[in-house]
C-alpha cells in the first residue's frame, strides 16, 4: 500500500501532475524494476554512481551489476542480495515516473528518503505490507476533525480494510487524496449501506457510470460492456462484502454488535445526510472512485 501513498506525497511536493502519476501507475505494471533503482533504495550506491553505470552500459555489452562490481561500487554478494529480494511496489512506481521522464534519479532519492524518515519506515516495513507501519501512515494521512476517539478508530479501521480489499478484488494502481467534508453530495451512479447497532455508519461508494462498469468488472472478474442490473448488483455485492467483514471484525476485535442494512444503488441525486459527510477521492487509472463515510451518532 506503499506505492499508493508515496504516489500522493509526490502530488503534494508538486514533484509529478496528477496525469503523470495516472500514467505511471498504469505503466508500471510491465515494468521491471532495475537495479540501479533498488542498488539506491538499499543505500548500496550513490545517484552518480548508478548514472555512471546506466553510460558504461552504452558502451559495453555487460550487465548492470557485473559492471557495478568492475568499477568496485557493488560486491558480487550485495548483486545476489538485490537480485534475490522482494520488489517493493512502490520503488516500481519510481522507476516508472524516472524513466518517463515526470522525476529525475535526484529527486526519487531525496523524495524516498524525506518519506521514510518523516513515517519512519524502514527497508523492512516497505517489504512488509501487513506492517503496522501501514496502518500508522493511513492514519497519519486522513484526519478527521470533531469526531471522538472511539468513532475514529472504527473509521480508521474501516478505511484500512476497504484499502486492503480494494487491492485484493480490484486492483492497486490508484491513489488515494485527502478526505474532504462537505453537507451535501451531488450523486453520480452510488451505491451506499447503512452498518447499524453499537455504532451507526452510513457507507457509500460514487462515481461515474464508465467507472463504475470498470470497477465492476474488475471485481467480478467479467468484460462489461454496459450499465446493467449485472454491474450494479456486482458492486452492491462489493461494498456488502467489505462492510461485512468490517462487522465481523469489529465483533471479534471490540466485542460490538453491528447489523447490515440493505444495500441501495442510486442515481443522480443529491445526497443531504442527517450528518456531514466525509469522503475520500479514490483516483484509479480508469477513473475515480469517492468513497463516503456519514456517522450517525456522533
Amino acid at each position: 500500500m506503499y506505492a499508493q501513498f508515496f504516489g500522493n506525497y509526490l502530488l503534494n511536493k508538486e514533484l509529478v501532475t496528477p496525469e503523470q502519476l495516472i500514467d505511471a501507475i498504469q505503466c508500471k505494471q510491465d515494468i521491471h524494476l532495475k537495479l540501479g533503482v533498488l542498488a539506491i533504495h538499499r543505500g548500496f550506491m550513490t545517484v552518480e554512481e548508478v548514472e555512471f553505470v546506466h553510460v558504461k552500459q552504452t558502451q559495453v555489452d555487460k550487465r548492470f551489476g557485473e559492471i557495478a562490481i568492475e568499477e568496485g561500487f557493488l560486491t558480487k554478494q550485495q548483486v545476489d542480495i538485490l537480485l534475490n529480494e522482494q520488489t517493493p511496489d512502490f520503488l516500481l512506481l519510481s522507476q516508472t515516473l524516472v524513466d518517463k521522464g515526470y522525476l529525475t534519479m535526484e529527486e526519487f532519492q531525496a523524495s524516498m528518503i524525506e518519506y521514510q524518515s518523516r513515517f519512519e519506515l524502514t527497508d523492512l516495513d516497505f517489504a512488509n505490507e501487513q506492517s503496522n507501519k501501514v496502518n500508522a501512515l493511513i492514519r497519519e494521512f486522513f484526519e478527521f476533525d470533531e469526531v471522538n476517539d472511539d468513532l475514529k478508530e472504527m473509521l480508521y479501521c474501516y478505511i484500512i480494510l476497504l484499502f486492503n480489499n480494494i487491492i485484493r478484488f480490484v486492483g492497486n494502481d490508484f491513489t488515494p487524496f485527502p478526505i474532504v467534508k462537505i453537507g451535501a453530495y451531488p450523486i453520480t451512479w452510488c451505491v451506499s449501506q447503512k452498518i447499524t447497532g453499537d455504532f451507526s455508519l452510513h457507507t457509500a461508494m460514487d462515481m461515474d457510470e464508465s467507472t463504475l462498469i470498470s470497477f465492476a468488472s474488475r471485481y467480478v472478474g467479467e468484460d462489461y460492456k454496459v450499465n446493467d442490473a449485472y454491474v450494479r448488483s456486482s458492486m452492491e455485492d462489493f461494498i456488502n462484502l467489505n462492510n461485512g467483514l468490517f462487522a465481523v471484525n469489529v465483533s471479534n476485535d471490540n466485542a460490538k454488535t453491528l447489523y447490515l442494512q440493505p444495500t441501495l444503488t442510486e442515481n443522480d441525486v443529491l445526497f443531504v445526510p442527517e450528518a456531514p459527510i466525509y469522503y475520500i477521492p479514490i483516483q484509479f487509472t480508469f477513473g475515480t472512485v469517492n468513497v463516503m463515510f456519514v456517522l450517525l451518532d456522533q
